[in-house]
């Protein structure tokens, strides 16, 4: 029988008892979390994670593996069955590509991240290169040609890139696909379409002010630095990152302006949140933000960037065939309650996941019947499980 890889025994615990903050922060409404692709957003994830643990709220979570049919547009009936018990559901934080029009709850909070768009590519290219078909036929040509695959997709990308493919969504124009626009070129709708998007989103994060975007995260959802503290996840290591010259990034950029427009709008909006929390106030949170996770750093990790061959099993992330992904390794001698708390901050998505969902359904995942998906279609349990100490989020 499956046990979840944080506390075995999960389901036998006597129920975690919220306390008045617990009870005070489930009463804002349900947030939904756009997890858009190489941004920085499997950090926000953790931190939603970890806060909805410890508040036991309840999780929409896909009805099959770790993603909304992706790259389907999203719709309700992708989210797994409310649980016995619950009302509602309060956190949306999984990968989906989003559909305005589908039904959410009218008072939910919508929060995203973006990032620059040459970053955001290159990271997404070097990633996904096996299981994107427009980067895979790039990277085949790139072996025959003895250059770098990205080069080569660059120097002529209509060639490989076939639109009707549906596992192409993220070959151009990444982060407008998972915003659920037409990522294939400029249209008239465009203006209208930002408009929405800024109606409907009441912040979007930027990765390149991330401590920023985390104090303004904070101030809308009312959480505390201790909250807010992270390690940064999903990381490649230094020799899976391609550097960009001038000449590539400009090759980026004209292929992905469809982003540039997105990233250049949503960043005017930012600092425009950003003037009316107040610059000075911003500034001074930050800091203390940044001393208060530099602590947590210290107390938690012994050592970061690891390779993947160097972590046990549960603090390994999901690596690609083309990325090196590297991790953490917890400090010694924690209490349990330290350990505990150090653990799921640097927790990869996968083994969190299945972590609350089983904690949630008192079931493993389902897998997915079919996938033509970026996001790998594994299912925990059986000998991939690892026994760990019994360790509740305090």
């Amino acid at each position: 029988s499956h046990t979840s890889p944080l506390t075995p025994n999960t389901h036998q615990l006597p129920k975690h008892r919220p306390t008045a903050r617990a009870e005070r922060q489930r009463a804002h409404p349900p947030v939904v979390f756009l997890k858009t692709h190489r941004t920085g957003s499997s950090t926000v994830q953790n931190i939603l994670f970890r806060l909805g643990e410890r508040e036991s709220a309840t999780f929409a979570f896909p009805s099959h593996t770790y993603q909304f049919n992706y790259p389907d547009r999203f719709r309700a009936a992708f989210v797994d069955e409310l649980p016995e018990g619950s009302s509602q559901f309060d956190l949306l934080c999984s990968h989906m590509r989003l559909d305005l029009r589908e039904v959410m709850p009218q008072n939910a909070v919508f929060i995203t991240v973006l990032r620059d768009p040459i970053k955001t590519f290159e990271s997404v290219f070097g990633y996904y290169t096996s299981t994107v078909p427009a980067f895979l036929t790039a990277h085949r040509a790139a072996a025959i040609e003895g250059k770098s695959a990205l080069s080569v997709f660059l120097d002529s990308p209509e060639i490989f890139w076939d639109p009707k493919e549906p596992g192409n969504g993220l070959a151009k124009n990444p982060m407008s696909f998972d915003m659920g626009f037409n990522n294939q070129k400029w249209n008239g709708s465009w203006p209208e379409d930002l408009a929405q998007l800024e109606e409907a989103f009441h912040l979007v994060m930027i990765a390149e002010h991330f401590d920023e975007s985390l104090v303004l995260l904070g101030a809308l959802l009312g959480l505390e630095h201790e909250d807010l503290a992270y390690l940064r996840l999903n990381v490649r290591a230094s020799n899976s990152v391609t550097d960009l010259d001038e000449n590539m990034q400009a090759k980026v950029r004209s292929w992905n302006v469809l982003d540039t427009l997105l990233y250049d709008f949503f960043v005017q909006v930012f600092w425009e949140k950003a003037s009316q929390f107040g610059m000075e106030r911003l500034k001074v949170e930050v800091e203390q933000l940044r001393a208060f996770t530099e602590d947590v750093r210290r107390k938690c990790v012994s050592r970061a960037e690891v390779p993947p061959g160097e972590l046990e099993d549960l603090l390994r992330p999901w690596q690609t065939e083309t990325a090196t992904i590297v991790g953490y390794e917890v400090q010694g001698n924690l209490s349990l309650q330290d350990q505990g708390f150090c653990i799921r901050m640097m927790l990869p998505e996968l083994q969190y996941h299945s972590h609350l969902y089983f904690k949630q359904y008192g079931r493993d995942m389902r897998a997915a019947p079919w996938s033509t998906s970026v996001v790998p279609n594994l299912c925990p349990g059986g000998p991939q499980t690892i026994h760990i100490l019994d360790v509740s989020l305090i």
